[in-house]
């Protein structure tokens, strides 16, 4: 039986009151990335939009408390100029990342501002019901404990473990979330919380988070590698993020790290993500003579790679092995994500990576550099988030953040569904 092809993807187009919904986010957004404001001029001069358009838009942004008048500059000739910032409490994201050993709740402020947060342990006995009413119950408490105003919350965001259905709002069957199948988490958020909810992968999350917090470098691309109970990289092209076309692009689990390595689920052998993974590294420490640990939960499996750190961080032979190793092959796959994409900044983050930043930084730069093939253009740098541990939960804030208050190209669009 033939199967029909499938018909042509065909541009969209766009109208008057798209590009003006986009030139107010391109507003919003050069003020957001100085943060010592600018003045109507600076931000025309940056744009390239008129004079007038550029004071309609403020004129906008100040009646929506997007934005602050904050003082004058006297520097040049002429009258001095009133500066705009930012107005941190105009608006607000609450943010939760669920980690297969942890929930993190987040409330922030426009700039990124974390204003509250709460850590409640997670195991994977409880089935998803309960610990989305636990996570909805947890969201109420945050709000609360940050004084913000309700009406001043744009929407909740939610960062979790991939495969995800973003349509659906739903997890797809994560396999560090085992009973996790076809979870409508977005609907059952939304309606225990009466938030607007965004759903999204973990490692795209805390690479929206990165850029929000300005760290997305001059060229406006990087690659976030994501080290947590599993592994991923979150990709920033030219400003954007880059879903694929399910909206799970950025796994990593599956490249193979060594072929003589143990068979993954997969079929393939010494898989990135059995390679490197927490109780993988365990249990190659533990079997060179340290430890013995409890590894019953991955909650024992994360103290127990803290004491193989810090025992790496103490030069003992055997941890540095372990911890040595896991970075090596880690670079290689760095360094195949950058060569693809030609990066020209890495950067890592997640909750594991305080403990291992210390070996990471100093194992694997050289050797990506040494394979960096556009080496002799430009230097790729490579460093640890800006964000810190809660980047996942942050993230999940700043996807609220984004979408509200982001230019995208995609903006310009009009959807199938319009006129």
């Amino acid at each position: 039986m033939s199967v029909p092809p499938r018909p042509p993807a065909v541009r969209r187009g766009s109208n008057l009151p798209r590009v003006g919904d986009y030139n107010r986010a391109v507003v919003l957004d050069a003020v957001r990335r100085h943060v010592d404001g600018l003045s109507r001029v600076e931000v025309a001069a940056l744009t390239g939009l008129s004079a007038q358009t550029v004071s309609n838009i403020c004129r906008w942004l100040l009646d929506q408390g997007l934005v602050e008048e904050t003082g004058k500059s006297s520097g040049g000739p002429g009258k001095p100029r009133t500066i705009l910032q930012l107005a941190p409490h105009g608006r607000y994201a609450v943010g939760v990342h669920l980690d297969p050993v942890l929930v993190t709740t987040v409330v922030l402020d426009l700039r990124g501002g974390v204003v509250a947060r709460s850590n409640v342990p997670l195991s994977p006995e409880v089935p998803p019901h309960l610990v989305l009413k636990m996570v909805a119950a947890e969201v109420e408490s945050t709000i609360a404990a940050s004084g913000v105003p309700r009406e001043r919350i744009a929407g909740l965001g939610v960062a979790v473990p991939g495969p995800v259905d973003g349509p659906a709002g739903a997890v797809v069957g994560a396999p560090n979330l085992p009973g996790w199948q076809r979870v409508p988490v977005q609907d059952e958020l939304a309606r225990r919380t009466g938030l607007p909810v965004l759903l999204d992968k973990d490692v795209i999350a805390a690479a929206v988070a990165e850029m929000w917090a300005g760290g997305a470098g001059p060229t406006g691309s990087f690659a976030f590698f994501y080290l947590g109970t599993g592994l991923g990289a979150g990709l920033v092209l030219r400003g954007e993020v880059l879903r694929g076309a399910s909206g799970n692009a950025g796994e990593l689990g599956h490249l193979v790290a060594d072929g003589a390595g143990p068979l993954c689920a997969c079929g393939q052998r010494g898989c990135l993500g059995e390679m490197n993974s927490p109780r993988a590294m365990v249990l190659r420490a533990q079997e060179a003579g340290l430890g013995p640990w409890p590894t019953d939960d991955e909650l024992q499996v994360h103290d127990a790679l803290a004491r193989v750190c810090e025992l790496a961080g103490q030069g003992v032979p055997e941890a540095l092995a372990v911890v040595d190793g896991a970075a090596a092959r880690m670079a290689r796959a760095v360094s195949g994500v950058q060569n693809l994409l030609d990066m020209d900044l890495v950067v890592f983050g997640g909750p594991l990576w305080s403990r291992l930043e210390s070996r990471f930084l100093e194992v694997v730069p050289p050797l990506v550099r040494a394979r960096e093939v556009a080496s002799a253009l430009h230097p790729v740098e490579i460093r640890g988030t800006r964000v810190g541990q809660d980047v996942a939960a942050v993230g999940a804030a700043c996807l609220v953040l984004d979408d509200a208050f982001s230019p995208r190209s995609s903006v310009l669009l009009v959807s199938p569904a319009s006129p």
